[in-house]
């Protein structure tokens, strides 16, 4: 499966939609002459299959992995990942936690009141992930019922848009991504919504139980590596790397890797 080529032709052209004002104050120095002083560049994220996740080992793998490691190897510096929960990981960059999140973070316009965000890296849209059983001849329209519980990840993307898009469903929230999933496997709740191709995977790892809902993706959007305010060095050295690895093909070929195949699979524990 690839994305098709306008797709990733936004990617350079995106720097027209996203942060070319510089910021209104700027720090004293820019992370990026931290990450160089230190010889370290450190990157929060967190954990949610493909982007980030632990090997059987308990060794970090990933689409994010790969894209960090490369990010650093390009700086000349070492990569340290501090994963995060996902509800804190805007404070704990604001706070100096780390340099940069790069963990699936798509733009909002909450969110960009509090941090900056790169071009994307990657693109992303939001399918549901329903029990097929509980959801059998349900439309769209019917899952927005007090009698219809969808399950998702507190904090994140899912559970924003699944409270705009189902006002009056039921909506129970989870600290960890395959809990909202799990709900739905045990029948608790009738759907949740992720990312794809988490709901394709999901789907066919449990095809007598599960089902993604046909329709267009809900809330499609680019990702992005997020930064603190006041550094407009770091944007432009971030924007400029993402750029240059659009067009050389990596980003598409290792974002195909881990969201377009299972070669990886048995890697991770099931």
């Amino acid at each position: 499966m690839k994305f098709p080529r306008r797709v990733f032709g936004l990617a350079l052209a995106a720097v027209t939609a996203v942060g070319l004002g510089l910021p209104a104050s700027a720090q004293d120095q820019s992370v990026i002459e931290t990450i160089k002083q230190d010889g370290v560049i450190r990157i929060g994220l967190s954990l949610f299959v493909p982007w980030s996740m632990r090997d059987k080992n308990g060794d970090l793998i990933g689409y994010e992995l790969d894209v960090g490691r490369q990010l650093a190897e390009d700086m000349g510096v070492e990569v340290e990942f501090v994963p995060t929960a996902w509800d804190g990981i805007i404070p704990a960059l604001v706070s100096g936690n780390f340099d940069v999140i790069i963990s699936g973070m798509s733009y909002t316009p909450q969110r960009n009141l509090t941090v900056n965000f790169s071009n994307p890296y990657a693109f992303t849209g939001l399918a549901i992930l329903a029990n097929k059983e509980m959801t059998a001849g349900m439309s769209l329209e019917d899952m927005n019922s007090p009698d219809v519980t969808f399950a998702a990840r507190r904090g994140a993307t899912p559970a924003v848009v699944i409270a705009e898009n189902f006002p009056k469903a039921n909506l129970l929230l989870f600290d960890e991504d395959g809990a909202s999933t799990q709900e739905v496997l045990n029948g608790n709740a009738h759907a949740t919504m992720a990312s794809q191709p988490t709901p394709n995977r999901e789907a066919g790892r449990n095809p007598e139980v599960l089902t993604v809902v046909e329709g267009d993706l809900f809330d499609p959007r680019g990702e992005g590596f997020v930064m603190r305010k006041g550094d407009p060095d770091a944007l432009n050295y971030f924007n400029n790397w993402i750029a240059q690895q659009w067009r050389t093909g990596w980003l598409e070929e290792r974002h195909n890797y881990w969201f377009a195949t299972e070669e990886w699979a048995d890697q991770v524990a099931q």
